[in-house]
């Protein structure tokens, strides 16, 4: 497999409809000091990784949220997760400890130790060989026998991606009251015999941009430690990346994700020995206030401008959208339109 060298800017639109595409604690769509919508990068990066588990099943991917059956079904830990993903680099022993004196059958408990046995560069090329690893990067931290043996290996990854700013300016927020079917347990509580009452809350509507950046070289001091024959960023990788950035929310379903969907991808690769830096584009696409035939206007004046005076480092251009619910105008010249 051919190893990816080339730099790549550009960015990604989610649609909400409806919807509640990344919520804060309280379950309010997340929102800037001034009042501006906006989701974290990591709502973006969980479709991806979602979409590569579900599709790619013969694909590593570390850094999701996974269940331990064999233990009332809690998530694992870091370290349970790197064991059942590379049982031959862990160690698992059971050690016995004290209970409490109040409790009753005194006696010992036990409980199961995990440790690594693997050596550092071991556990590189275990953590190369998981695809949202080696693209998107990840913080490791790991036990060994002792002190002297815990590892801690930090991968910068390629792919970079900013927070989603929403770019439609009329975006209003509500919360509706829901019934649950049971009544509060509490027998202290005044509605001990109704049932529970909750809130859900949504935007009416929003267009998430994420700008993100790609840069293989960010993978150099882990492929050093891990050697030469470790797992590199593919094109086959990139591949599979852009097209779960491109329909991984769409692909996503629940509750409150049902109406988001992926709008817009745009990608520009920049030639092999191209140096520049392109700017955030967040503030080089425009959304029109008003749509035309039911359809979102988007105004690429601002990118087209910036990469005419680059035209020399751009190896390609790009753009996946939904034609049924976008208008793209002034376009850079030399794009290539495509269907997500």
């Amino acid at each position: 497999m051919t190893e990816f060298k080339n730099r790549v800017f550009g960015c990604a639109i989610v649609k909400a409809i409806n919807a509640n595409y990344n919520a804060d604690f309280s379950g309010q769509p997340r929102t800037l000091p001034d009042g501006t919508v906006y989701a974290t990068d990591k709502a973006f990066k969980y479709t991806i990784k979602n979409y590569l588990k579900d599709v790619y099943q013969n694909e590593k991917i570390l850094g999701f949220k996974r269940h331990n059956q064999a233990k009332e079904f809690v998530p694992y830990s870091l370290m349970e997760a790197f064991c059942n993903m590379f049982p031959d680099l862990m160690e698992i022993t059971e050690k016995k400890t004290k209970k409490n004196e109040n409790e009753d059958g005194g006696g010992k408990e036990s409980s199961e130790s995990i440790r690594m046995k693997g050596s550092k560069t071991d556990v590189a090329k275990a953590l190369l060989s998981c695809i949202d690893v080696r693209a998107l990067g990840f913080t490791f931290a790991g036990k060994g026998k002792d002190k002297k043996d815990n590892i801690a290996i930090s991968v910068h990854g390629p792919v970079q991606i900013n927070y989603g700013v929403n770019l439609w300016k009329n975006a209003q927020k509500y919360t509706d009251q829901i019934m649950s079917p049971f009544r509060n347990p509490d027998e202290k509580s005044e509605d001990k015999q109704a049932s529970t009452l909750g809130r859900q809350s949504r935007l009416d509507e929003g267009h998430y941009l994420h700008h993100f950046s790609i840069n293989p070289q960010n993978l150099c001091d882990i492929t050093s430690l891990a050697g030469a024959d470790c797992a590199k960023l593919t094109d086959e990788d990139i591949a599979k990346l852009k097209e779960a950035m491109r329909r991984g929310a769409t692909w996503y379903d629940s509750a409150s994700k049902a109406g988001c969907e992926n709008e817009m991808l745009v990608w520009v690769q920049l030639k092999d020995d191209s140096k520049i830096v392109l700017p955030n584009f967040t503030n080089l696409i425009d959304l029109k206030d008003e749509k035309e035939d039911g359809k979102c206007v988007y105004d690429f004046s601002k990118l087209k401008t910036v990469l005419d005076g680059v035209k020399g480092e751009i190896a390609s251009v790009e753009v996946f959208f939904n034609k049924q619910s976008c208008k793209l105008l002034n376009l850079p010249e030399g794009i290539t339109q495509n269907d997500l």
